[in-house]
């Protein structure tokens, strides 16, 4: 059964591993072998720790359950941590030649919530430079390839960690998710990701938690029962986190009945945006399914000023991202290792001015209740996860779309900007493959904190598509 370890579900791993059918130590091997062979060419984990250490400690891992001693639901399995996450005794360089030399002496409290469910860190995942961007690649440790084509981008920031999943690498991944970067490089590689509600997963508690209300730590899955139980161990409330939710119990109800369920399909917001020739109709296949589970989906336009947005988003995004910029690009050493993302946040950060960050702050209001009143009428909102397939990975960003120049280097990720500025919960689902192989998907949204409701429809979704629909090719 050690051959079968890296195609076993983190759930069915998990079960394996706890009956004793697999010992920590196979799956450890199988894990690295896996690596061994595949990370050369796609480049999704970073700072792999020594073998030795690493079947060690699987041993261990092994006597503690031979001893009767289970850490829980994740003991003894492999797991890589997105690297904008600290774990303790590995580096961690957010993607940036200015941290390449930083060791992390503590755990993120996500991190910690994993170590604690019985994981072993083997090492981290790639991301672009602070996460700035939806193609993983930075001058440190170079770009992350894409497992169903290697000259293709894995997406990101969590890019590493869709790679990883999508290749077999990892049974589960972690991730982060601010201008989608759980949910771009899920469908890029084909697998399943979830940015929860605002405050599900508490922050790290390092005194910007009042102001950061854009990002979130979540989990990425192969299937939506792996991510809804590590969504469980990552989530729940935290006393440092003051916007942290109360706990909630996210166990999944096995469902298919949706019948009569009311989905409204934003798609391309009424020619607000472009997409890539076939990403449309590839989505098309995901709304037949979701039809085919009963549910009913109606074309809908939100009566709102969506380039009023897009500016709003410019000022939050850039005043949620560069404090941590600005005193790498105030030292002019380090301000020359930084790369063209960051640089231009800071720099366009630095003409905004209080009362643009008021008026940005009130408008994402208006647009939470516009949502508000649309979930009168309708139980979930679904829209394309991009707009654009896999692109060239030497290329830095798509700068134009159908046509349409990109004025800015996310701007080809506008897609995904309403549910962040919401805090809605979002599962990403992978919708099929273009005509050339390449993979896309949409978005599920749920109302304010149904995050559990989200899962299930997604897990109804799942079985229905019988995903994943293949396997990736590398």
């Amino acid at each position: 059964m050690t051959d079968d370890a890296t195609t076993l579900s983190a759930t069915e791993l998990s079960a394996a591993i706890r009956t004793r059918r697999l010992s920590c130590t196979e799956v450890m091997e199988a894990c690295l072998d896996r690596i061994g062979a595949l990370n050369p060419q796609i480049n999704a984990i970073l700072y792999l720790r020594p073998r030795a250490e690493l079947i060690a400690e699987a041993r261990t891992a092994d006597a503690e359950l031979a001893a009767g001693r289970y850490r829980g639901w994740m003991h003894g399995m492999p797991h890589a941590v997105k690297d904008l996450a600290e774990v303790s005794g590995l580096p961690t360089s957010w993607g940036s030649r200015a941290w390449r030399d930083h060791l992390s002496h503590s755990d993120t409290l996500h991190v910690a919530r994993i170590r604690a469910a019985g994981a072993i860190f083997v090492g981290k995942t790639n991301t672009p430079e602070f996460g700035l961007g939806s193609h993983t690649t930075n001058a440190l440790h170079g770009p992350t390839r894409n497992p169903w084509n290697l000259a293709k981008s894995a997406g990101g920031s969590s890019g590493g960690a869709g790679a990883a999943l999508g290749a077999r690498l990892m049974p589960v991944a972690d991730g982060s998710d601010m201008m989608g970067s759980l949910r771009n490089p899920a469908v890029f590689n084909m697998v399943f990701g979830f940015r929860p509600s605002f405050g599900r997963v508490p922050g790290s508690g390092k005194g910007d938690v009042f102001l950061g209300q854009l990002g979130t730590a979540g989990p990425m899955g192969r299937t939506v029962a792996d991510m809804a139980r590590l969504l469980g161990t990552m989530a729940g409330y935290d006393p440092t986190d003051p916007l942290s939710l109360p706990d909630e119990d996210l166990t999944l109800h096995e469902t298919t009945d949706f019948a009569g369920t009311r989905i409204a399909w934003f798609g391309d917001l009424g020619g607000h945006l472009p997409f890539e020739e076939g990403v449309l109709d590839t989505d098309a296949n995901a709304l037949k399914v979701l039809a085919g589970l009963g549910c009913e989906i109606e074309p809908v336009v939100p009566e709102f000023d969506m380039n009023a947005l897009w500016q709003a988003w410019l000022v939050l995004r850039g005043f949620a991202a560069t404090p941590a910029l600005t005193p790498l690009y105030a030292n002019p050493e380090t301000r020359a290792l930084l790369g063209p993302q960051a640089i231009w946040e800071v720099e366009t950060a630095m003409g905004r001015s209080a009362a643009e960050l008021h008026a940005a702050s009130v408008l994402r209001t208006h647009w939470y209740r516009t949502l508000c009143r649309l979930f009168e009428r309708y139980d979930f909102i679904a829209l394309p996860a991009t707009q654009v397939f896999p692109f060239d990975v030497e290329t830095p960003w798509p700068a134009e779309i159908a046509g349409r120049r990109m004025d800015t280097y996310h701007r080809w990720m506008e897609v995904v900007i309403g549910p962040t500025l919401a805090g809605l919960p979002v599962a990403a689902l992978p919708a099929g493959l273009s005509a050339s192989g390449l993979p896309t998907g949409i978005q599920l949204v749920g109302k304010p904190r149904a995050d559990r409701h989200t899962l299930e429809l997604a897990q109804a979704y799942e079985w229905a598509a019988g995903l994943p629909v293949a396997q990736a090719p590398v």
